[in-house]
C-alpha cells in the first residue's frame, strides 16, 4: 500500500478498494493489519466528521446572511413581512 499524501485527499479512500491479498473481501489476517485498519478507518472518520462540522457552519453562516437581508428589507419597507 502507498503512504498517505496529505495533497490527495482521496488517496485514503482508494487504498480500501485495493486488494489486500488477492481477494479484496478477504479480512486482514494479522493483528497489526487489524490494527493499520482501524487507525485508517478512524482517520476516515475524523476527516468525514470535519467535513460535516464544515458544512454545518457554512448553513448557520447562510441562515444569518439570508436573516440579516430580511431584516434590512423589512428596515427599508415595514410593509413587506
Amino acid at each position: 500500500m502507498s503512504e498517505y499524501n496529505p495533497n490527495d485527499p482521496f488517496a485514503l479512500f482508494s487504498q480500501f478498494f485495493k486488494p489486500t491479498s488477492g481477494n479484496p473481501f478477504s479480512p486482514p489476517m494479522s493483528i497489526e493489519e487489524i490494527d493499520k485498519k482501524i487507525a485508517e478507518c478512524r482517520t476516515v472518520e475524523q476527516w468525514l466528521s470535519m467535513q460535516v462540522g464544515m458544512l454545518q457552519m457554512t448553513v448557520k453562516a447562510l441562515e444569518i446572511q439570508k436573516a440579516g437581508i430580511t431584516a434590512f428589507k423589512q428596515g427599508l419597507d415595514p410593509k413587506e413581512p
